[in-house]
């Protein structure tokens, strides 16, 4: 074999090795390339899943405060109503503390009305029982209006 011919073997057996090297560095350059995509998009998916779980947390957060506001509310909305009521036993009692003056002073009528008198003092002391009810309800209600306040 010629040094010529020995050097076009060599020559073919390089380029032919070149070849194969260059196949598998494309190969590893691609498959690296594609990595490098793919933890982009990785990358990119997490950060989103950041801003989503920070926003999660933020509404969690304001849903516990909904919830304890529309607890009170419901309490408030209560104590409103039972002070409604309360004004208007207050209004009742102011009446029924007149009856009460009235049956007080009622066994000291005319002498020929006795039996109207007494039917009216009965039922003015009935009215009297039910405002001593009353104003002990209407002092339960004035502790609730100065709790609703």
């Amino acid at each position: 074999m010629t040094t010529l011919q020995h050097t076009a073997t060599q020559y073919n057996t390089l380029q032919h090795r070149w070849l194969r090297t260059r196949r598998c560095t494309d190969h590893t350059l691609q498959h690296t390339v594609t990595l490098f995509n793919t933890l982009q998009h990785t990358a990119t998916h997490c950060n989103t899943l950041q801003r989503t779980a920070t926003h999660y947390n933020a509404l969690q957060h304001t849903a516990t405060h909904c919830n304890a506001l529309q607890h009170t509310t419901t309490h408030c909305n209560t104590l409103q109503h039972t002070a409604t009521h309360c004004n208007t036993l207050q209004h009742t009692v102011t009446l029924f503390n007149t009856l009460q003056h009235s049956a007080t002073h009622c066994n000291t009528g005319d002498s020929g009305h006795e039996g109207v008198l007494t039917s009216h003092c009965n039922t003015l002391q009935h009215c009297a029982t039910h405002c001593n009810t009353l104003q002990h309800t209407a002092t339960h209600c004035n502790t609730l209006q100065h709790t609703a306040s």
